[in-house]
């Protein structure tokens, strides 16, 4: 059973994030929480994209907390991060400890770059069901909540031969977040609410990918 502060804490948590309260227990009594693994892209002495008065790397970790934050408040999931604060990463630590550590499914979240605009994801080239199955899911919900705030372009669901998604066991997504070079979207990046809403698709891409 939970007990009533931590059921309090969740509901806080829910309710700050703009999701109502799920049942805390998903599926049969006692099993085992899916362990998702959330990568915030970059950090330590790679900042990633930088533009506008954004790094890349402060708003991965934001999102990426904050999906975490969500996610525990409201179902019953096992989070693991690459990173928690701004260190270095590289590129074989995050799936090799993905790896390692068995989780059911990866997200890698970043910010584009490049003049563009708008949301796209990426999954690797020639994967099975399941992963488009992932991408669709997360893209779906994370566009879905970004219009939440405003008007955001659908870049579409792509493939890319990327080493967080070629090298996970596991299915894998990747998300870029809007564009920090373009004016438009580092606007919005800059807003709290909007981040939030970011965070809040993919957490229920998350949970609606793993049925909870």
């Amino acid at each position: 059973m939970i007990g009533n502060n931590g059921l309090r804490r969740r509901t806080l948590l829910a309710a700050a994030a703009g999701v109502a309260a799920a049942p805390f227990a998903a599926g049969p009594a006692f099993a085992a929480a899916p362990k998702v693994y959330l990568d915030p892209g970059h950090g330590g002495t790679d900042p990633g994209a930088v533009a506008n008065g954004l790094q890349e790397k402060t708003l991965t970790l934001n999102i990426a907390l904050q999906t975490r934050d969500i996610l525990k408040a409201n179902w019953a999931v096992d989070v693991r991060m690459s990173r928690t604060s701004d260190i270095t990463r590289s590129l074989a630590y995050r799936t090799d400890d993905a790896n390692a550590w068995g989780a059911a499914i990866f997200v890698s979240i970043h910010i584009n770059a490049g003049g563009g605009n708008g949301f796209e994801s990426y999954r690797y080239p020639g994967v099975g069901a399941t992963t488009q199955r992932l991408q669709s899911t997360v893209h779906s919900n994370v566009l879905s909540q970004m219009r939440t705030i405003a008007s955001v372009t659908d870049r579409g669901k792509k493939e890319s031969n990327l080493h967080v998604l070629r090298e996970s066991n596991m299915p894998a997504v990747l998300t870029e977040n809007l564009f920090i070079d373009t004016l438009a979207n580092a606007n919005l990046l800059k807003r709290a609410d909007f981040i939030t809403a970011t965070a809040r698709g993919h957490a229920r891409g998350i949970a609606a990918f793993l049925g909870l």
